[in-house]
């Protein structure tokens, strides 16, 4: 029941990774502080269809 998902940039908008997540487990959306390489420094990614 894992889906994979993209993870975009709040700052530039760019979509730079991509995961997996459990469904049932966890129904809103996910959101990690991550590495920008194009702002060259850490950001919050929220996850995009």
């Amino acid at each position: 029941m894992r889906e994979l998902i993209t993870l975009q940039c709040s700052e530039c908008k760019r979509r730079n990774y991509t995961s997996t997540r459990n469904k049932k487990k966890q129904t809103e959306r996910l959101e990690i502080k991550k590495f920008c390489k194009f702002c060259r420094k850490h950001t919050l990614h929220k996850e995009v269809k």
